[in-house]
């Protein structure tokens, strides 16, 4: 595939006595992809962007937009000049302009009529025709966060940069409007860089999913590779809940907690192994004599599914089943991996527990 944005070693400090916030940074996004930054506060994702837009000096490496230098040693292109579209988190429209002003705005350059046209057109794609004459406090917050898409999409930009767009509006409503926007983005083949904390998000918006931690990435893939086959405990327990299971593997199995195991690829000796809540399911404890048994302690009926927490030898294992499943608090219960254990890359397990439930609280501290 054509790249149209390279960033490659991106490095920067605010502090020289401390580590770099962003730390030999390097990706690729292809033209007409959205590409996600994802990470918890502080992992350097918002610089990241900042730096890509101008608004930050790197203090090393090279960012390429469409074969053209706009950071590296003794270059720095400015903001203004880098053809790039950003919308804030907090839209940034002007109280006093109308919805049309706001969108022409960024339109210098441009006659009167052709400046109407683009704004009309940008307006048109994010649904929003007939809102022309209102002003930003006429609007709900999903109509002004499409307002702030339409001002950075007027001017065509050749790589639009999203900042946690979606963060100020209430959860329906922010589904319904990333699903509007990423249709727009997608018909119009706009390439596009989404920096979010919400897993949610990120899975749900992008193409790929790049993602961060202590100003580096740890994993880059589809949504569906980082959250089925996470390479690290930090990716496996940011991107949702995940029973964790200290094991010894013999090739394409382990002696696990659970008892033994198929896993995702061929390993020996001590590993620690990620098995996500879904890829799990509980049959009655007299079916499988030979398998460790657990005890229900929890049951969460969700309409769609339930979850099951379950207790064995001191250790919690969450469990997420269809919705028909009846077992109960106290019922003794086999879990039954559906998939293969997913190995994590070689690393110091955590103190404690050794196996068991963990979720993005834990990875984000």
């Amino acid at each position: 595939m054509d790249a149209l944005l390279t960033v490659t070693g991106l490095t920067k400090r605010f502090s020289s006595a401390g580590p770099p916030v962003i730390d030999r940074l390097t990706f690729a996004v292809q033209r007409g992809e959205i590409f996600a930054l994802l990470g918890p506060s502080g992992c350097g994702k918002t610089t990241s962007l900042r730096l890509m837009a101008g608004f930050e000096r790197a203090d090393d490496g090279h960012i390429v937009l469409d074969g053209r230098v706009l950071s590296g040693p003794h270059t720095h292109v400015p903001p203004e000049r880098r053809g790039m579209g950003l919308v804030f988190q907090d839209y940034a429209l002007f109280p006093h302009l109308s919805v049309l002003d706001n969108v022409t705005f960024g339109l210098r350059g441009h006659t009167k009529n052709e400046q109407r046209e683009k704004a009309a057109r940008a307006l048109r794609l994010v649904g929003l025709q007939g809102f022309e004459a209102r002003t930003p406090h006429e609007l709900s917050g999903g109509q002004q966060q499409r307002v702030a898409i339409a001002r950075s999409l007027a001017p065509s930009p050749r790589l639009l940069l999203l900042d946690e767009p979606f963060s100020n509006l209430d959860a329906l409503l922010r589904q319904n409007t990333r699903s509007e926007i990423r249709g727009v983005l997608k018909q119009e083949g706009i390439t596009s860089v989404l920096v979010t904390h919400d897993q949610e998000e990120a899975l749900s918006f992008a193409d790929r999913v790049a993602v961060m931690r202590h100003g580096q990435i740890e994993q880059v893939g589809t949504p569906e590779e980082v959250y089925y086959q996470p390479r690290t405990l930090f990716v496996a327990q940011f991107l949702g809940r995940t029973n964790l299971l200290f094991s010894q593997a013999q090739g394409t199995e382990a002696d696990t907690p659970l008892g033994r195991v198929h896993l995702s690829r061929d390993a020996r000796g001590p590993v620690l192994l990620s098995l996500r809540p879904e890829h799990v399911t509980l049959d009655a404890a007299e079916a499988y004599p030979d398998r460790p048994h657990a005890s229900v302690i929890a049951r969460e009926f969700k309409g769609h599914d339930i979850t099951f927490r379950v207790e064995m030898d001191g250790s919690e294992y969450l469990v997420h089943t269809h919705n028909r499943m009846d077992f109960q608090p106290g019922d003794r219960v086999a879990l039954c991996p559906l998939e293969p254990a997913v190995v994590l890359e070689s690393q110091q397990p955590p103190a404690a527990p050794l196996s068991g439930v963990t979720s993005a609280e834990a990875a984000a501290s």
